[in-house]
């Protein structure tokens, strides 16, 4: 890459798996967008290229694509590759295509293309006839494999839990698994009948001396006659007969699943332990229940995922163990989004607020953030096209333009590098809830990012989060 503009890995995660070495140490395969000024700015067009190490000739061989091209991972013969495409420039959450190519051939596949699930995480079989790979179910992320020559695909993980990565020896799989009460730990995975053997205890010492609640499924019906898969994660101790105040929690992305995650911030866990029951829907917008389901968000950010995160809440605020009284909105990013937003539409439902990094003001967004791309997809396009319906529609239910129905306490959250969402976003909500005379709150991180990501300043997010709940909910 001496003497290249771009970045590869791409920034601004610079993730290893975006390049690999051939299996004779010949060729690299790597991504990058190798896109200048607006196009690098409003597109997702990044390649897979492969680079000789003897000739040091490049080859771009997803050039026939506009989408994302990514994660090349070659057969254990070198004789193929496999990467995770997308179609749609701009759409950093459109299906996740498994592509095979065969390299003597030049001929390409589409894996899953008549499968409605994405696939990621390649892992060869050693014969090369079958590739193994993660994808989201129903709120989970499990393990599969296909059979190239069939597209027969097939479901060797089952559970409440996620997996990301993994490695395949033989017969044996080894995972990282994740659930809401459990941070990653590896397991050995029988890939005959996916019976699982835990091999690591990292948090053993902790885990023993602690009582976690329970994560409930839930499905709930929502206002266009669809089923709705809801987290209930209970208290620790639970006790039905007990009232609970509850957090209805907006999930960010928009388009990512409120799966089996474990987080040091926005941890179910951690707000069951300080005794809230936790309502999470999986609402419109979000991947593993379908393409169309994920897809419907774009250009309809104030419509039917709204009406989802308040049927989620009205269904469950009917348990007799919640006090609808004492009920609480919470979310980041596009949850930030979903918080500001609600402010000003919730018809006293919450007496409380907390919003980490969100979109405030749709134009102010769209003149700052580092992805331009994603809100001309999102949000359909610029400001200033008048002629657009759907972008019209998406400013003009702007959560800055409802300030005057705001009346709840609301704690806001920022970081200072933050450049998806910059932080002026979050101050024009919090100096708006001011001016408006709501009891409101400012915490600012002027080191973090979009994330929080330094071990003592989660430490401060979770006293102020809880120190903000506890005071308007208890």
């Amino acid at each position: 890459m001496e003497g290249e503009m771009w970045d590869a890995p791409l920034s601004p995660y610079f993730d290893d798996s975006e390049m690999t070495w051939s299996p004779d140490g010949k060729t690299i395969a790597y991504t990058c967008k190798k896109l200048y000024g607006r196009e690098y700015a409003v597109s997702t067009n990044s390649d897979v290229y492969l680079y000789n190490i003897e000739s040091g000739k490049t080859e771009n061989i997803t050039k026939d694509n506009v989408g994302y091209d990514k994660y090349p991972v070659y057969s254990p013969d070198g004789s193929k590759i496999v990467w995770m495409s997308m179609e749609n420039p701009g759409n950093e959450s459109d299906k996740e295509r498994m592509f095979v190519m065969d390299l003597k051939t030049g001929k390409k596949e589409f894996i899953n293309k008549d499968w409605d699930q994405n696939a990621h995480n390649y892992v060869w079989s050693e014969d090369g006839k079958e590739i193994f790979f993660v994808s989201g179910i129903h709120a989970t992320y499990q393990i599969y494999k296909v059979n190239l020559a069939t597209k027969e695909f097939t479901q060797i993980t089952k559970g409440q839990h996620n997996y990301g990565g993994f490695s395949k020896v033989g017969n044996v799989l080894v995972g990282a698994k994740t659930t809401h009460q459990m941070a990653n730990e590896l397991f050995k995975i029988d890939m005959a009948n996916g019976s699982e053997t835990q091999i690591t205890y990292t948090n053993k010492n902790i885990y023993d001396h602690i009582k976690m609640g329970k994560s409930v499924e839930r499905w709930v019906t929502t206002t266009d006659g669809k089923k709705m898969l809801v987290w209930m994660v209970l208290p620790p101790n639970f006790d039905e007969n007990k009232k609970y105040p509850a957090v209805l929690y907006c999930q960010g992305g928009p388009q990512s699943a409120v799966s089996q995650f474990f987080s040091y911030r926005w941890n179910f866990a951690i707000m069951a332990a300080n005794d809230y029951v936790v309502i999470a829907p999986n609402r419109r917008g979000l991947p593993s229940f379908g393409h169309e389901w994920n897809k419907q968000i774009s250009g309809d950010y104030s419509g039917q995922n709204i009406k989802d995160y308040l049927s989620a809440v009205d269904a469950m605020k009917k348990e007799s163990f919640i006090d609808e009284d004492r009920l609480g909105c919470l979310g980041a990013s596009y949850g930030g989004y979903s918080t500001f937003y609600l402010a000003g539409h919730h018809q006293k439902r919450f007496k409380a607020f907390i919003a980490h990094c969100g979109m405030f003001n749709f134009e102010s967004f769209y003149g700052a953030t580092e992805e331009t791309f994603f809100p001309n997809n999102d949000l359909g396009g610029a400001y200033w096209d008048t002629k657009n319906k759907v972008a019209q529609r998406s400013y003009a239910n702007s959560p800055h333009k409802f300030v005057q129905n705001w009346d709840t306490p609301i704690l806001v959250i920022h970081g200072g590098k933050d450049f998806r969402i910059p932080y002026t976003e979050g101050m024009q909500a919090f100096n708006a809830a001011q001016l408006r005379g709501v009891p409101s709150r400012f915490l600012y991180f002027p080191e973090e990012t979009h994330f929080v990501l330094k071990p003592q300043n989660s430490i401060l997010w979770q006293r102020e989060f809880f120190g903000w709940l506890d005071t308007y909910l208890k």
